[in-house]
């Protein structure tokens, strides 16, 4: 007879209250936005907490030994702000049907769209015993719904499993071939397109010099200048940054030489920077942001440094983050994401599902289209 296992669920209040190497041990350290050091800095830099709108609740499932063997990265959330899965009808649909939308619950990286694991697991035996803790908090708590967002291939059955219902959309990725270097991914595009990022190169390069710093060598003055970088593109974009100022020194002093931090500079001074992870097969371009308008400027330090960093590197693939078609020009592809959303109530649900179904299939329609305009040499 097999021994009986006996497992329980908690939440735990903040990715900070968990032990550093339980959390690890669950989630790995080949995804660094899914690391402890990571998430931890997030909530101790003020980024999430407060009044941001995200509290951690890291819903956890115990080993008979009290040790994780599950950890869910959940948040609860009042706005549907950083999440580049976007639920605003939805939330207005059910407010005027007379419910609360929010709080729901994310499972999620904050302010993060990079596809990783969103079921941290020991074992993957242990993935349903997870997603049932996921609903449960749900159904006790009185929450409208849980949206588990930028999920990997390997975890999407678990939650079609459950019955969660699944969304899809469309990130640019750019895949190493083995190329030696910049040259030879060049001479896998179009003559046309090839001469196009050469001389964008050219004019975003002129009188510049970049820089890639990682670890000890990205210094205080440093992130000073990658600050005023950042609150210019976020006051831009979002209204307001994310993050908050000191969450950078405690990413960098945090992760290391996993940071990667891409300047451009006029005369020793830096104009423009990008913000990269490095992960155990890619690079993660987060945030960029310039105090000097440069023609072409924002694809060189985001898109083809960030090409030359990963082919030194032999990394397999760049994802530059969310959304932007004209990244499809210079080499990179569109890919398809998944979310899975746990609604309870059944008429909510229903609306939803039908929603997804006609999503899904202009999604799919898309990508087909933007896949024939892909700047590879053909035949």
């Amino acid at each position: 007879m097999l021994p009986v296992v006996t497992m329980t669920a908690r939440i735990a209040q903040g990715v900070r209250a968990v032990p550093a190497d339980h959390w690890d041990a669950c989630a790995g350290t080949g995804n660094p936005f899914l690391r402890h050091a990571f998430l931890a800095a997030l909530e101790e830099s003020g980024s999430v907490g407060g009044r941001s709108g995200w509290q951690s609740l890291p819903i956890i499932v115990d080993d008979d030994a009290g040790i994780p063997a599950a950890i869910a990265p959940a948040y609860a959330k009042a706005h549907s702000q950083g999440e580049y899965v976007f639920d605003h009808a939805w939330a207005d649909a059910w407010q005027q049907a007379g419910g609360d939308y929010y709080p729901k619950l994310q499972i999620a990286v904050p302010f993060t769209p990079v596809p990783g694991p969103r079921l941290l697991l020991r074992d993957a035996a242990h993935a349903p015993a997870l997603i049932a803790a996921i609903e449960a908090v749900v159904v006790q708590s009185g929450l409208s719904s849980a949206h588990a967002t930028f999920l990997p291939d390997a975890q999407l059955p678990a939650f079609e499993a459950a019955g969660w219902l699944m969304r899809s959309g469309t990130q640019f990725h750019w895949a190493n071939r083995g190329y030696a270097d910049f040259d030879a991914f060049l001479g896998d595009l179009a003559s046309r397109k090839r001469k196009a990022i050469r001389k964008e190169r050219a004019a975003a390069l002129d009188g510049l010099t970049v820089r890639h710093l990682t670890g000890r060598e990205i210094r205080a003055e440093h992130w000073d200048a990658f600050w005023q970088f950042y609150q210019d593109t976020g006051s831009r974009k979002w209204g307001r940054p994310y993050l908050t100022r000191s969450f950078f020194p405690m990413l960098s002093d945090a992760l290391g030489d996993d940071v990667l931090l891409i300047l451009a500079e006029r005369d020793g001074r830096p104009i423009a920077g990008a913000l990269n992870l490095i992960g155990d097969d890619a690079l993660y371009g987060r945030y960029w942001g310039s105090v000097e308008e440069v023609p072409f400027l924002h694809f060189e330090l985001c898109y083809y440094q960030a090409i030359d960093a990963a082919i030194a590197r032999g990394l397999q693939r760049v994802e530059a983050g969310a959304q932007g078609e004209h990244k499809l020009a210079r080499g990179y592809v569109p890919v398809t994401t998944w979310s899975a959303h746990y609604l309870p109530d059944p008429g909510f649900r229903a609306a939803v599902a039908e929603f997804l179904t006609r999503e899904r299939e202009a999604v799919a329609h898309e990508q087909e289209y933007l896949g024939e305009l892909a700047p590879f040499r053909r035949g």
